[in-house]
């Protein structure tokens, strides 16, 4: 399964437990966990996704660059505009992911630069072992 986002100016990705995609268009300054505006996902697919599958694996790319995360599906996900994938155990309808070996603070910084261009972002699931 597939969606894109976009970067943005004032991503920063130091967020030290999350990392959050929106379909909004735009991330304030303290929004340090978005690494994706204008996400194209759809929420039902998605909850279809994390009924079907107990663990996920993420591949961020953006041009040459990518970042694989690892993490357990929240079943309970059901949001239309953000979601969310988080270190912790917290999950609520944004949350797409728990458990995640990975935040935002972790993401590459030449990852994080390109992101801050407003490149074009692709974000890949799927099931992961256990």
């Amino acid at each position: 399964m597939l969606f894109r986002a976009w970067g943005h100016p004032n991503i920063k990705a130091v967020h030290k437990n999350t990392i959050e995609f929106t379909k909004e268009d735009y991330v304030s300054p303290e929004g340090v966990c978005i690494v994706g505006v204008n996400a194209d996902f759809d929420a039902a697919k998605l909850g279809e996704f994390v009924k079907k599958h107990k663990n996920v694996k993420i591949t961020i790319k953006t041009g040459s660059l990518q970042e694989v995360i690892f993490a357990k599906t929240n079943p309970e996900f059901n949001d239309d505009a953000e979601l969310v994938i988080r270190i912790g155990e917290y999950a609520s309808p944004r949350t797409f992911a728990v458990r995640a070996d990975k935040a935002a603070k972790h993401l590459s910084r030449d990852l994080v630069k390109a992101l801050q261009t407003g490149s074009p972002v692709e974000v890949e699931l799927e099931e992961a072992a256990e």
